[in-house]
């Protein structure tokens, strides 16, 4: 009984391996574990890759090499949680390499890393998954993918996690993802507002700063804004505002709320929970030039309603403004510069920024940067627009010689903002004569041959502004600013073409300007302009007939009128109708042509030439016809040929002068030596006596009559008597004019008739001669072309008062003088009578 019973153990099975611990110093031969089906052996493989990986990012390129990244990926959606998880550690610590990034979406991973978001999966695991998505996030593809895959609401909701990691990736990846608008709506729907605003009291600073970079890129949106308002979003901010320990996110906390200003109902509550003031009094007396910088950037947003403006004029903003003007930032001074220009549209802020800060943006037209030379200068626009105070005192703070040197600058928007203030200032006369002084035409040439559209626009215009006056004019046409002037005619763009019109009509007002815009194809180009109805414009029309009114006879010839501001003067000649475009040639010209059978030109000219030398004697019936009409006269700036014979003169032969005889003189001098000085001869056209007469007598007898009414009545009679008298309807077929003009013709050997030896003229001699004789005694009246040898005068006359009312003033009525038929009849515009001499 005694005896111990032995009990038999059973072997293990055959076919199960021992356990057996395995170390290994090559990443390739851990890479090839992650094969392994055993799920202890992939766990501790992705442990030891996760090591190795976190020590470097060629470590991430080594195993990425060695082909770990794809079984890795198989593995992150692996049934055991713990090889899930550690694989997860790896594929999110490799992913902030870029070649990695590469593969991953090549692999197309979002979807299973959106999955290990899930509740069910551990801290760890949301760490990394969220990790991974941080780096693929920063690409725009793969953002398109989280979004499309659901991405947002996992992270969303894992914003309240209790780990401050997961909280930082899921946060930063938010961050990345808003950066694209369907995101924003998104992240919207989904209610991000709240858990962001929970992130701001945490105690990490990480966290708290990408949760206000998400605001504020979330908050562009105005939906975003006032949900940000419903939850009280503002008080949070103004408190991280207020405490000074949170410096490092001010600049972010600003951002929002500068998204948020921009919203009048957020202005208004800013406004009366006492929030603006403080922003403003943060504003001044921040260290931080981020700060300051943002903070005059969002006044400047703010300001772009009519509603804020008022508001922040309220709080009295501009006294912040001009503060920040000078600081010792450059970034701070542009955006200062910018919120002047934005706030200058509430007039209120503009006269007090006047009063205030334009000596100080007057000083950083000087600064060295040009950036804020561009923003001061649009400030000083703003400013100086409709407000004659702001530019008189860019004046005072002696803002005009930098204005004009920064018409030199290279960069565009300097010269176009710095053309606009000197042509406010220009308004004002004091003030273009002080920038006439300063050669403003000079410097605006240079801005007349930009290639940018807006400079060569403002650049005209200032031109339009200072070339009033002659002086300018002069200084414009001397300096070669007419040519490239005359070239912005040319332009595709409204507005250039528009104010280089209008710059001509202003510079068109003296004949040499007007004389050398035509040289230079003004006239040309207007006309090209004037006949095409896309291109026309308000000014173009006058610019050409501003020119015209310095070049009469083409005017006429052309336009088919004369107003009563064009006065004919000596030289004026009628060449008969033209088409657009054609050229006249000159009287000269003229002259010199062989007789033809096309209708004669009718010469105005009762001048005699002013000469340094006896004039040549006038004409008389001794003298050929065409020596009257071809007289010359020669000139010479040496002393020594004033005295040169009549006969020479006449001539225009150099001949060499006669040795004069020697004064006597007080002590023995070397001899003079005359050189010869060959004579230039000058053409100037034949005096018509006649018309001298016609002027003498109609000034003796017609000019001292008291009422121009008389004077016109007179006037007509005056013509129709030298031109043949009054001519019967039925019978003025039978008026051989047109042989007359002929004879004269054939006297002449020449086109060109002196208007005062016609003695038979029809309907276009005798309105030329009435036009020419009021002009001289000062009745005003136009001048206009009809066909088939028409023309006639209007005259406007004040009728008596059909009431018979003393002193009661009727506005002048315009007549047609009648000529032809009862010369002095005056026949009101628009009447049957005056119909039918216009066609008849």
């Amino acid at each position: 009984m005694g005896k111990k019973i032995k009990k038999e153990v059973e072997p293990p099975p055959k076919d199960v391996f021992d356990p057996l611990s395995v170390e290994s110093k090559k990443a390739a031969t851990v890479v090839l574990m992650l094969s392994s089906p055993e799920e202890e052996v992939l766990s501790k493989a992705c442990e030891a890759i996760y090591k190795f990986a976190s020590k470097g990012e060629e470590n991430k390129l080594t195993l990425l090499d060695l082909g770990a990244l794809e079984p890795l990926f198989k593995l992150v959606t692996h049934e055991d949680p713990i090889v899930r998880r550690n694989a997860t550690m790896v594929v999110g610590v490799m992913a902030s390499h870029n070649d990695v990034k590469k593969s991953l979406r090549q692999l197309d991973v979002t979807s299973a890393f959106i999955a290990r978001l899930a509740p069910e999966e551990d801290v760890v695991t949301h760490e990394f998954a969220s990790l991974c998505l941080v780096h693929m996030a920063a690409e725009y593809n793969s953002k398109v993918q989280i979004f499309e895959q659901g991405g947002l609401e996992p992270l969303i909701s894992l914003l309240g996690s209790p780990d401050p990691d997961v909280k930082k990736n899921c946060v930063e990846c938010i961050y990345n993802m808003v950066q694209d608008f369907q995101s924003r709506a998104a992240v919207r729907e989904l209610n991000v507002i709240p858990p962001l605003l929970d992130l701001l009291k945490s105690d990490y600073p990480i966290i708290q700063l990408l949760a206000l970079k998400t605001l504020g890129i979330i908050s562009i949106d105005r939906e975003t804004r006032v949900m940000l308002r419903e939850h009280q979003g503002l008080d949070h901010l103004f408190k991280i505002l207020e405490t000074k320990e949170f410096n490092d996110l001010h600049v972010e906390a600003l951002g929002v709320v500068a998204n948020c200003l921009e919203d009048v109902d957020t202005m208004q509550l800013i406004q009366e929970t006492g929030g603006l003031r403080k922003l403003l009094a943060f504003t001044e007396v921040s260290t931080l030039t981020d700060f300051q910088k943002n903070a005059a950037k969002a006044i400047a947003k703010a300001a772009y309603d009519p509603e804020n403006r008022k508001i922040l004029n309220e709080q009295e903003v501009e006294k912040c403004l001009v503060t920040l003007l000078g600081t010792d930032n450059d970034g701070t001074k542009i955006a200062a510069s910018q919120a002047i220009a934005a706030m200058c549209e509430n007039l209120a802020s503009k006269q007090t920024i006047g009063t205030l800060g334009i000596p100080q943006l007057v000083q950083l037209l000087s600064s060295d940067n040009e950036e804020v030379k561009e923003a001061a200068a649009t400030a000083l626009v703003n400013l100086t627009t409709a407000h004659p105070a702001n530019a008189s005192a860019v004046a005072e703070a002696d803002g005009i010689e930098p204005l004009i040197n920064l018409l030199s600058s290279k960069r565009d928007g300097v010269v176009a903002s710095a053309a606009t203030v000197l042509t406010n200032l220009a308004t004002q006369e004091p003030l273009r004569l002080s920038i006439q002084s300063h050669g403003i035409m000079t410097a605006i040439v240079e801005p007349l041959h930009s290639t940018n559209s807006i400079v060569q626009s403002r650049a005209a215009l200032t031109v339009a502004a200072v070339g009033c006056d002659a002086d300018a004019r002069t200084e414009l046409r001397n300096s070669g600013g007419l040519d490239p002037l005359i070239k912005l005619l040319y332009s595709k763009h409204d507005e250039v073409r528009r104010n280089a019109c209008w710059a001509v009509m202003v510079c068109a007002a003296d004949d040499p300007t007007a004389a050398a815009m035509t040289r230079l194809g003004a006239l040309d180009i207007l006309e090209e302009i004037n006949l095409s109805i896309g291109r026309k414009n308000n000014f173009s029309d006058a610019a050409l007939d501003k020119i015209l009114d310095h070049n009469l006879p083409q005017k006429y010839s052309q336009m088919g009128f004369l107003t009563s501001s064009n006065i004919i003067t000596d030289g004026f000649y009628d060449f008969g109708q033209v088409k657009p475009g054609v050229k006249l040639l000159s009287l000269e010209e003229l002259s010199a042509q062989q007789l033809n059978d096309r209708r004669a030109i009718i010469l105005v000219n009762s001048k005699t030439p002013e000469l340094e030398l006896t004039a040549p004697p006038v004409a008389t019936d001794e003298k050929s016809p065409q020596d009257f009409l071809s007289s010359r006269v020669t000139t010479s700036s040496s002393s020594t040929n004033r005295k040169i014979s009549r006969e020479r003169a006449r001539k225009g032969k150099g001949k060499k002068e006669e040795e004069k005889p020697k004064e006597e003189e007080p002590e023995p001098v070397m001899p003079k030596i005359v050189e010869e000085v060959p004579l230039k001869a000058l053409w100037y056209p034949p005096v018509d006596s006649i018309l001298v007469d016609y002027i003498t007598e109609v000034s003796k007898t017609i000019l001292p009559l008291p009422t121009t009414k008389e004077q016109v009545v007179a006037l007509a009679q005056f013509v129709a008597e030298k031109m043949g008298g009054p001519i019967e309807t039925d019978k003025l077929h039978e008026f051989s004019w047109e042989l007359h003009i002929s004879e004269i013709e054939y006297e002449l050997k020449c086109n060109v008739v002196p208007i005062g030896k016609i003695n038979k003229g029809t309907f276009y001699h005798r309105a030329l001669l009435f036009k020419v004789l009021a002009d001289r005694i000062g009745v005003s009246c136009s001048l206009v072309r009809g066909e088939y040898t028409r023309a006639w005068n209007e005259v406007k006359l004040v009728d008596d008062s059909p009431l018979g009312i003393p002193g009661l003033l009727l506005p002048p009525q315009v007549y047609i003088v009648d000529l032809m038929y009862q010369p002095g009849n005056l026949m009101k515009e628009g009447s049957p009578e005056a119909d039918r001499y216009g066609r008849i």
